[in-house]
């Protein structure tokens, strides 16, 4: 009998351009079975290139992306599918329906991906809401609860099916400190009752350290530095140091690269 796969995801000298523009270059990447890896980086660093990459709505040019030692960009349509059953996904900001229930959103992906009775999928997505905390706003609209309320019916929507594979994009934009607080512990916890590998893409150093297992950090497509949260606490490295301590100073400038004030102004010509 084989021994189960240490990594769930891994990705292996990774290209990736949008329109003969590169974007991800030379990526290598492990994502463990049931730990949290947090992807972090600036903004346009190919953070939430490398999910779409994971979940297939992406395909590289070059290198492999493999969930289960399954190649995801040789899959074909229906293998693809199914492997996206296993997957779950919190998008950016939530993208509850907003003309459903609270209860509709958590069903959805049950109705759409089982044969389940109307009982069983009453009862499940019941449990979901219980485990977020929000089985008594099952019938209210997602315009009717707040917005941390919001991302956590958005985080039982994504665990509805057990997912092997939880992706988060930015699960803490938007929220107030409590409310990022409540996110990242339920991920950790979630993450740890199902078994899952989470990937946890934010710009939140002090909620991402809290729970992450390994931290990848991203700087122009490139991996710059990974390790645990410790290690990246006390890196040496100009950009991870500029981006934990959140220095205005450092290897990303303030001012977009171009010509100077003064040779924008003709200044320069005069001199």
């Amino acid at each position: 009998m084989l021994a189960p796969l240490t990594n769930l995801v891994e990705i292996r000298d990774l290209q990736f351009a949008y329109n003969g523009r590169p974007v991800l270059s030379g990526l290598n990447m492990d994502f463990p079975r049931g730990k949290v890896v947090a992807v972090m980086g600036g903004s346009g660093s190919g953070k939430t290139t490398v999910l779409r990459l994971i979940g297939g709505q992406l395909r590289p040019q070059a290198g492999s992306v493999k969930v289960n030692d399954q190649e995801v960009a040789k899959l074909s349509l229906p293998d693809l599918y199914l492997i996206r059953r296993k997957m779950g996904m919190l998008f950016q900001h939530g993208a509850l329906f907003t003309d459903l229930s609270v209860f509709d959103n958590v069903a959805f992906p049950l109705r759409e991906h089982t044969q389940l009775s109307d009982a069983m999928i009453r009862d499940l997505v019941l449990m979901k809401l219980h485990a977020v905390g929000l089985s008594n706003a099952a019938e209210l609209k997602p315009a009717e609860v707040s917005g941390g309320m919001a991302r956590r019916v958005a985080l039982a929507r994504a665990m509805a099916l057990d997912p092997e594979l939880i992706m988060y994009d930015e699960p803490f934009a938007g929220l107030d400190p409590i409310s990022m607080g409540i996110t990242a512990n339920l991920i950790r916890k979630l993450n740890d009752a199902l078994g899952s590998t989470s990937i946890l893409v934010s710009h939140d150093v002090h909620e991402s350290f809290l729970i992450a297992d390994v931290v990848y950090f991203l700087s122009q497509g490139k991996i710059v530095a990974h390790g645990t949260p410790q290690e990246m606490m006390q890196s040496d490295h100009p950009y991870v140091k500029q981006f934990v301590n959140a220095q205005a100073d450092g290897p990303v400038p303030f001012h977009y690269p171009g010509r100077s004030l003064p040779e924008q102004l003709g200044l320069a010509e005069r001199a």
